[in-house]
């Protein structure tokens, strides 16, 4: 499972990312009061803990020791048991665990084990880029915990066929990052059925990242180029109603 395409000079890149992050805290300060007074479009910051990044989690192999290779988020749903993720990142269910507000090794939610996942045919039969993009049910690994991973961190809704030039904000976990990462910018069509954002430093792990439009979620990091060969440019499916119906699937029926 290759959760996006495997960047050159990581350890090199994570510590100009550190250094520029470093950098930026001291302009614009570390805890930003809330998501309207963020950085600048374009500019890739830490995530603020709260209402929106703790909706955002990592996907581990297995557990915290095994490392995390990709980012899912939480979507409203009827059971309140659903999560959001590239296709390309659930393929290898049986040892997948989410954690979200994932941060420096402590997972302040739980791991919560896939239950169910909901693809696309094209996606199994053939793996197109047009539908990666994924729902899957998620109950806790803790079997004494009784609550819903929505009743804990709340759920973004869905909003699909949003306009070419869309504001997006993307949060998700590099591989190298034990913190997820903030960017937002103006969004344009690769083609009909691909989006694509300028955001700097959003490498490998990134895939499955939540694209939000006003705080519902509009498509995730997949797709073309299983979400960009170059961390500078991501891509997005776009979500049209063939996601939808997935989602559907998962968040009435799953």
């Amino acid at each position: 499972m290759l959760p996006r395409t495997a960047r050159r000079s990581r350890a090199r890149r994570a510590s100009r990312i550190l250094l520029a992050l470093t950098a930026m805290a001291a302009l614009i300060g570390v805890d930003l009061p809330d998501a309207a007074s963020g950085p600048p479009l374009g500019i890739t910051a830490w995530a603020r803990p709260g209402a929106e990044a703790d909706r955002v989690g990592a996907l581990f192999a297995g557990g915290l020791d095994g490392g995390h290779f990709c980012t899912a988020a939480v979507v409203r749903s009827d059971d309140r048991d659903v999560i959001a993720t590239a296709a390309h990142c659930v393929e290898r269910t049986d040892t997948t665990v989410f954690a979200p507000g994932y941060r420096d090794g402590s997972a302040p939610y739980g791991l919560w084990k896939i239950t169910g996942v909901f693809v696309a045919p094209e996606w199994t039969a053939g793996q197109d880029p047009d539908a990666d993009i994924a729902f899957a049910t998620v109950a806790p690994v803790d079997g004494g915990q009784t609550r819903r991973v929505e009743d804990l961190v709340g759920g973004f809704p869905v909003a699909a066929e949003q306009p070419a030039g869309a504001r997006v904000t993307v949060i998700g976990y590099p591989r190298t990052m034990e913190a997820p990462l903030r960017c937002a910018n103006s969004t344009g069509l690769l083609s009909p059925t691909q989006r694509r954002i300028g955001c700097p430093d959003l490498s490998g792990g990134t895939s499955g990242s939540p694209w939000l439009v006003d705080g519902a979620l509009a498509g995730v990091l997949g797709g073309y180029e299983g979400g960009g060969t170059v961390p500078e440019i991501s891509y997005s499916a776009v979500m049209g109603d063939q996601a939808v119906e997935l989602y559907r699937e998962a968040a009435v029926d799953g």
